[in-house]
């Protein structure tokens, strides 16, 4: 075994342990301190049972973040290693406070705003898009970097990238949020995400080291976190892990190279889905920030058809590993067919589970 496998095994272990570790301590200290989650909002009948947890994925990413960048990392403490993880602290403290004390949705869409903000300013940014109609028109790359900012501190940041960035971040921390509807979603498309964008890191097209050790990190967490956050949970992660677990799938994504066509078919079942629920809700002349919206998603939908949480968690696993691994062979006009194709068999679910 090579060096590098074994920095990224053990490191992959010791945060599972940990985080798992933390977990069992939670299911003793969280009842102490109150912070249990409120079944009776909903109708629910069970016990109180540890909530949210996410925060405790939250803390151990940035602890190993913080040694990662001291000890391993090429370039360590940078402006955009510091910037990510004062995005990662803003969105921790604010969807923390708003699982105890629920804030309003505009304050909500504001901190996602400032969370991906700073985290554009910083350093992570999407300069171009590959364009997978290439062949038809003649253009390899969609241009991001244009009507930069005369902010030389700051790299001369692009209004257009910065557009697209702060759109993209927001996507997949409320894409993950919404699929949150079934115990285990979250937890199960993180890790097949986060080991897809590792792998995805770890080869010839990227060739990104550090990358790869961030990526299987979280699996590990993420992976921790499903033992407990699963049908029949012993604690609940809440908006705090869900929306820490979509930040970083979108800035991993930023961070292999504006991977956005692998990331939208790792994130494709979550994010169609969202797009669906926010299409009906457009139609029905209805708000799409506040509301009933979790009643419309596919999740709940297959619920009402007689489906166990079980089996919609398997459902999502054969679709997010079938979609996500192969997107690591395929082309950029591979990965839009797919796309495509994933679009359609998620349009076919939507059909059938709206049938009585």
């Amino acid at each position: 075994m090579s060096t590098a496998t074994q920095i990224i095994v053990w490191t992959s272990l010791s945060l599972f342990l940990l985080t798992v570790l933390l977990h069992l301590l939670a299911l003793k200290l969280f009842p102490r301190l109150g912070l249990m989650d409120f079944p009776e909002r909903y109708g629910l009948t069970r016990s109180r049972i540890p909530y949210p947890t996410g925060i405790i994925a939250a803390l151990v990413f940035l602890v190993f973040f913080a040694i990662f960048e001291s000890t391993i990392a090429l370039k360590p403490w940078s402006l955009q290693a510091c910037g990510l993880m004062a995005g990662i602290a803003i969105l921790a403290i604010v969807t923390f406070r708003d699982d105890r004390h629920p804030l309003p949705s505009s304050l909500r869409l504001l901190t996602q705003c400032v969370v991906a903000l700073v985290i554009f300013l910083t350093g992570t940014r999407i300069y171009t898009l590959t364009n997978p109609l290439a062949a038809l028109t003649g253009l390899d790359v969609l241009p991001l970097h244009t009507l930069q900012l005369p902010i030389a501190a700051l790299n001369y940041p692009s209004l257009l990238g910065m557009l697209f960035t702060v759109l993209w971040l927001a996507l997949t921390m409320n894409a993950l949020n919404w699929f949150d509807g079934v115990r285990g979603q979250v937890s199960v498309v993180s890790v097949l995400g986060f080991v897809t964008i590792g792998l995805l890191s770890l080869s010839d097209r990227v060739g990104d080291f550090s990358l790869g050790v961030i990526s299987f990190a979280l699996a590990a967490i993420a992976l921790g976190c499903l033992l407990f956050d699963r049908p029949g949970p012993l604690a609940l992660l809440g908006d705090t892990g869900s929306m820490f677990f979509g930040l970083m799938l979108g800035v991993l994504t930023i961070f292999t190279g504006g991977k956005v066509a692998t990331g939208f078919l790792v994130l494709g079942v979550p994010l169609i889905d969202s797009g669906i629920v926010i299409v009906r809700r457009v139609l029905k002349g209805k708000s799409i920030f506040v509301g009933d919206t979790q009643s419309e998603h596919l999740h709940h939908r297959l619920l009402r058809r007689g489906w166990t949480e079980w089996q919609i968690i398997g459902l999502t696993t054969i679709l997010g590993a079938s979609f996500g691994i192969t997107a690591l062979f395929l082309s950029t006009l591979e990965k839009f067919l797919a796309a495509l194709a994933l679009l359609l068999i998620m349009l076919l679910l939507s059909i059938y589970s709206g049938r009585r």
